[in-house]
């Protein structure tokens, strides 16, 4: 059961969707575990896989709060590199496959959005033998 603390400490009530979406998941991955058993001629990853959960809460502190919850739950510490523009992050690998919580700050949200927003304004000329004047602006 899924139970979330927010920043005064208390819990709150496991949320039904939630619970609906994490019993299809846990499904799906019992599935896939026995659909790969059974079928050893199906490719995986050499190097494993990642089932990554980005979290999707309206602030800052409430997404750092259930990082670090899930963090001590996986048994893990946190990786902040928000200081140098990443992201809030706990892992934890079980095999080749590992569980990834990652909150990426809205600071880091604003500055994609800002980048992204002059997308338009450039075009690539793929006509060119020369890749020293791949990019343009219009």
């Amino acid at each position: 059961m899924t139970a979330y603390n927010d920043l005064t400490g208390q819990t709150a009530p496991p949320v039904p969707g939630d619970l609906f979406s994490r019993s299809q998941i846990i499904i799906g991955l019992r599935a896939l575990a026995v659909f790969l058993e059974a079928n050893p001629d199906v490719p995986v990853e050499e190097y494993g896989h990642h089932l990554t959960v980005s979290v999707r809460t309206g602030d800052d502190p409430s997404a750092v709060a259930l990082v670090d919850a899930t963090a001590a739950l996986l048994g893990v510490d946190v990786t902040d590199d928000t200081h140098r523009g990443g992201h809030y992050l706990a892992t934890r690998t079980f095999g080749r496959v590992s569980y990834r919580i990652v909150h990426i700050p809205q600071q880091r949200h604003e500055e994609y959005r800002a980048r992204d927003s002059y997308r338009d304004n450039i075009t690539l000329d793929h006509d060119q033998d020369d890749d020293q004047d791949a990019g343009r602006v219009a």
